[in-house]
């Protein structure tokens, strides 16, 4: 069974694409929504977590993930320390996820904003970027998360432009709003069903 990576800037429409490889029948794993779950669920990150950022960031035992942001965002230094605890833990779901799909799996996607740059994308046998114009991508993020537009420039800011995903990534699927995704889906899963 072969790994895929499936990786875009925030807002270039990764969960859209990951539901149409759901739709043919393609397992999909979320790392971001598992680091979602591993920050309010799992009890090591959450100690982890309050010792780097402080009890306050889970009031009453909820992660304030908008506080959190806040505060990794604009402190290098703690991002680092935060994606130090995360992505271990997200690491750990994968491979228990990936155990657990039927031998007969011939691929699975993992799906994933910075699976370049935590070092995930060593593990896939081929990475997929997600492309999109950074207007509409600002557009689709604050519209989706109710966010500032310079809060959405200042998450940005903190991943890899498209040019250095591009430089990377074995495929590339344009969303743009101009073309029609699903017939490139459709023509890139015929593609990784044929790699060797």
């Amino acid at each position: 069974m072969k790994l895929i990576g499936l990786t875009g800037g925030i807002g270039s429409g990764k969960s859209t694409i990951a539901a149409i490889f759901r739709a043919l029948s393609v397992p999909v794993f979320e790392a971001d929504a598992q680091g979602r779950r591993v920050l309010a669920e799992d009890p090591q990150v959450i100690q982890a977590v309050k010792a780097l950022l402080g009890a306050e960031v889970y009031p009453n035992n909820v992660p304030d993930r908008k506080r959190i942001a806040e505060m990794v965002f604009s402190d290098e230094a703690l991002l680092e320390g935060l994606n130090a605890i995360i992505h271990p833990a997200v690491k750990r779901s994968t491979e228990a996820w990936l155990r657990g799909l039927p031998v007969s799996t011939a691929y699975a996607i993992k799906e994933a904003a910075i699976l370049f740059e935590s070092g995930s994308a060593e593990a896939c046998d081929a990475v997929i970027m997600v492309s999109a114009p950074k207007s509409i991508r600002l557009e689709r993020v604050a519209q989706r998360d109710g966010s500032k537009i310079s809060e959405v420039e200042a998450r940005m800011a903190k991943q890899w432009t498209d040019e250095q995903r591009a430089a990377k990534a074995d495929f590339i699927l344009h969303n743009t709003g101009d073309e029609a995704l699903l017939p490139q889906v459709l023509k890139l899963h015929e593609q990784i069903l044929r790699l060797p």
